[in-house]
């Protein structure tokens, strides 16, 4: 898990650096402006916020500052998922009343709650040693998690003329076979977790993909757009989602994690 946090660290550390650099939230992630286009003081916001995450990402590297850092970035990136909240209106009365709209802005909402999540366990982790938080954390990371994946994957299925262009041309046999695949893949991901049929290796294997997507789609859009902040935020983002998957995958494996669940029902 020490890895995971790392990663999980430097990501958020890069997130709020590049909220920083251009003065502003990331449009695809942190979508403020489903609240308006023009909010007052959504510059200042923005770099507020910039700054929180470093110094919170900078926080979980220490073991006596984690869970301070912890309870941070659950706030900061439960704020985030707030702000997809909107869309949930706001999308359908522009686009129609189609599930695949509603999917669409719940994937967003997925991204950022698992991130949340991820701090979440972090917080448990470093907390003093309370079985009952741990094992609460654990049964609702594995909800948030399953149902997140779930929700990845119907994104992507539901989602094919949106989601194809940005696999590579290069890939055989077709960019749409690779957006059907992987979306089934993030459903039976996300049903292993909630049913706890091979979950650690669901789990494993999720975060594999995710980086998979950040070497082959998301990494070479920085070379060929090096000004543009979306690139750089999609990359920020999902670095960090694949950190969110491998700490809680590996809280999955953690034999406290089963001993904390064993004991709080005993307690109960």
């Amino acid at each position: 898990m020490k890895l995971g946090i790392f990663v999980y660290a430097l990501a958020t550390i890069a997130t709020g650096a590049i909220d920083i650099a251009w003065d502003a939230f990331a449009a695809g992630y942190e979508p403020l402006q489903a609240f308006g286009d023009n909010i007052p003081g959504r510059h200042i916001m923005a770099y507020v916020a910039g700054v929180c995450l470093v110094v919170a990402g900078a926080a979980i590297l220490s073991k006596r500052t984690a869970w301070a850092g912890a309870i941070v970035l659950c706030i900061l990136y439960g704020i985030f998922t707030i702000f997809w909240l909107p869309r949930l209106y706001i999308a359908p009365h522009f686009l129609g009343q189609h599930p695949a709209v509603y999917i669409g802005v719940l994937d967003g909402v997925g991204q950022q709650i698992i991130l949340a999540c991820a701090a979440a366990i972090v917080y448990a982790v470093y907390s003093p040693q309370n079985s009952r938080l741990q094992a609460r954390t654990a049964a609702v990371a594995r909800w948030v998690f399953g149902l997140s994946s779930v929700e990845f994957g119907l994104a992507h299925l539901t989602g094919i003329p949106t989601v194809a262009p940005l696999v590579p041309k290069w890939l055989p046999p077709g960019q749409t076979f690779w957006v059907v695949l992987t979306g089934v893949a993030f459903v039976l991901a996300g049903v292993a977790i909630l049913v706890r049929v091979a979950d650690v290796l669901a789990a494993r294997l999720l975060a594999l993909m995710l980086l998979v997507f950040s070497a082959l789609v998301l990494a070479p859009q920085i070379p060929v757009f090096p000004h543009s902040k979306d690139a750089w935020d999609a990359n920020a983002f999902n670095i960090a989602a694949v950190a969110a998957v491998w700490i809680f995958a590996e809280r999955l494996a953690s034999p406290m994690s089963g001993a904390a669940q064993r004991v709080s029902k005993e307690r109960t």
